[in-house]
């Protein structure tokens, strides 16, 4: 299967929030009922998508979008999050995250180090960020944690009191390779 990672653009920005909440909704409810309170407010995707360096794409196959992700690179460090990253409902399992995944990995080659985070309960991502993506569980981020509070010390709006792991993935150098002629010594 193949895809075409598109930077997003303002045609397709509604239907791209629309299914990035649908299918973040839809996972949480899966784990925890159907009553589970709105997981990911528009305010939060507006928030990723006008940080410093954010970058957004649309994962289109076939002129339908199929997914897509928002990255925030930092030009100067190198040392990029990842802050949502999306399989339209009805697409998943079927390999189109994994595409995207490998696809922003080669679009920022000089990534030192990938950064994202998800909830606890979302087993899927937490198996996807690990076992596909080669990403390593680094912290649970607590209800107590620093990053988790505002200045009053209270939960941050945008995440309550959910329990979020936070995920690195240290990139490799590229390997360059010196081809040297060794030559037995004279005497």
């Amino acid at each position: 299967m193949t895809i075409n990672l598109e930077l997003l653009d303002d045609d397709r920005l509604p239907e791209f929030k629309k299914e990035m909440q649908r299918a973040f909704q839809l996972g949480a409810e899966a784990e925890l009922g159907s009553d589970y309170m709105e997981v990911l407010p528009e305010a939060d995707i507006d928030h990723s998508l006008n940080s410093a360096g954010a970058v957004a794409y649309a994962a289109v196959k076939n002129g339908e979008m199929v997914g897509g992700a928002i990255v925030v690179i930092n030009a100067q460090t190198q040392h990029n999050h990842l802050d949502f990253l999306f399989v339209k409902v009805g697409r998943q399992s079927k390999g189109v995250g994994k595409l995207i995944w490998t696809e922003i990995e080669r679009r920022h080659p000089a990534t030192k180090v990938w950064e994202t985070c998800t909830p606890y309960f979302e087993k899927r991502n937490i198996h996807f960020y690990i076992n596909r993506c080669g990403f390593h569980a680094v912290e649970l981020m607590v209800e107590k944690h620093p990053e988790e509070r505002s200045a009053d010390g209270k939960a941050h709006p945008e995440r309550g009191d959910d329990l979020m792991f936070r995920f690195e993935k240290v990139m490799s150098p590229p390997v360059s390779f010196c081809y040297c002629e060794l030559k037995p010594p004279t005497e």
